[in-house]
């Protein structure tokens, strides 16, 4: 299995992950893992725009990920992972997808959340969320693009 990176972003495919992360990480696939997301045409066809030329991509709901990844469908590949929440990537774990680390990347604003930094904003759930994958052993990090510092993210959350 060749997961080469995990990040959440609100946005999902955009300019970072595009072009930054995919080039940097040398990315064959990207995965977008979100149940609401598989199920909306719409969506689904803006991602597909913004997927760089020669990356497959993949929008699945987390179940079928996890089944995929597991069956070994990858293996040959280089997977990035991208989720809008970290209770996408708890529930992958929770099926058994073993994951390395975990790049907090952006978590839009709104009225329900509060700051953890500039582009970082989250609501209790996903507190929760990330110290549930931390106890299961996956290291969480904040990083916006690949030339920034990587920052251990449990310390800003605190």
């Amino acid at each position: 299995m060749t997961i080469v990176g995990c990040r959440i972003d609100g946005r999902l495919i955009h300019g970072q992950v595009a072009n930054l992360w995919t080039a940097k990480l040398n990315v064959s696939r990207i995965m977008v893992i979100d149940d609401e997301v598989a199920q909306n045409d719409l969506e689904k066809s803006g991602l597909k725009l913004a997927t760089p030329p020669g990356v497959k991509l993949s929008i699945l709901p987390i179940a079928k990920a996890a089944e995929n990844i597991l069956a070994g469908k990858y293996d040959s590949q280089r997977l990035f992972i991208v989720a809008r929440k970290p209770d996408r990537f708890l529930r992958l774990v929770e099926a058994g997808v073993p994951l390395e680390t975990l790049n907090v990347g952006n978590m839009s604003q709104s009225d329900e959340t509060r700051s953890i930094t500039r582009s970082i904003n989250v609501v209790d759930a996903d507190v929760e969320a990330f110290h549930k994958l931390a106890e299961k052993g996956v290291k969480l990090t904040a990083q916006m693009v690949p030339n920034d510092p990587v920052e251990d993210f449990l310390k800003l959350l605190k």
